[in-house]
């Protein structure tokens, strides 16, 4: 199996994304806001991907010692790089979920529920329990089920299946022209550091990050049949997980505009 096998194989539930009904349904500041609370955990548990990713593939104790694949090691602390202290809209050094929370706090959208539940996190030491105990849609708790499952499992190829091609690289194209459309009808509403978090994104996967992580996936499964078979199945769960994402925030958008 190869790559481009992967991604044909993945073109139902990537066709599934770009055509979901959720993106027309955000018509107003307040339905942008219901989007960002519940999108801000998958900015959120990405990096936990990410951190996985570089436990297993650099050498982060010591003694130090060089792991045998460096330009996947290069990858891998270069987009930890970006994700952990990029450049901010205010030219500060922000991590990209740092950024986002500043986003939703300049559109008008409520960070406390995320805040409350990170330090949860940070308390109890068991994120499978806290996604569990939270009062997140059930359908947001199994996206996030789904990802630390994933890193608990331990597979490198498994692990870097679900963050190169579960994390496709489509909807932050999508949402940048859909927020710039929405910034002219609510011009009140202060969107430059969403669309630059956005766009962020998109110039850092395109050009380099995005091709370096497939040739990751093809390191980590060489001619290893069974991996490649376990990439497939991961990756396609990764996006039937974001497309629930996608469904439980069109069910929230729906019933709030009911009650309106």
């Amino acid at each position: 199996m190869t790559v481009s096998q992967i991604n044909a194989s993945l073109q139902p539930q990537r066709e599934q994304l770009l055509q979901h009904p959720l993106y027309a349904k955000i018509t107003t500041p307040e339905d942008l806001n219901v989007f960002l609370e519940n999108h801000v955990y998958a900015v959120w548990d990405f990096m936990s991907l990410l951190k996985a990713l570089q436990q297993k593939l650099t050498c982060t104790t010591t003694p130090w010692f060089a792991t045998k694949d460096a330009e996947t090691r290069y990858l891998i602390n270069e987009i930890v790089l970006a994700e952990e202290s990029d450049l901010a809209l205010d030219g500060s050094r922000k991590s990209h979920f740092e950024m986002y929370l500043e986003a939703m706090k300049a559109c008008g959208a409520d960070t406390s529920e995320v805040e409350s539940f990170i330090r949860n996190v940070f308390d109890l030491h068991n994120i499978l329990v806290v996604i569990r105990q939270s009062k997140l849609h059930p359908k947001v708790k199994s996206f996030l089920e789904f990802t630390f499952t994933t890193i608990e499992i331990g597979k490198p190829h498994c692990i870097a299946a679900a963050f190169t091609f579960g994390r496709e690289d489509l909807i932050p194209s999508m949402f940048t022209e859909i927020l710039r459309n929405f910034q002219l009808q609510f011009p009140e509403t202060d969107l430059s550091e969403l669309v630059y978090y956005f766009e962020r994104h998109i110039e850092l996967d395109a050009d380099e990050h995005g091709p370096m992580a497939m040739q990751m996936i093809e390191s980590l499964c060489g001619d290893n049949e069974q991996k490649w078979k376990e990439v497939e199945e991961v990756s396609i769960e990764a996006l039937e997980k974001r497309i629930e994402l996608w469904n439980a925030i069109e069910e929230q958008i729906s019933m709030k505009s009911e009650l309106v």
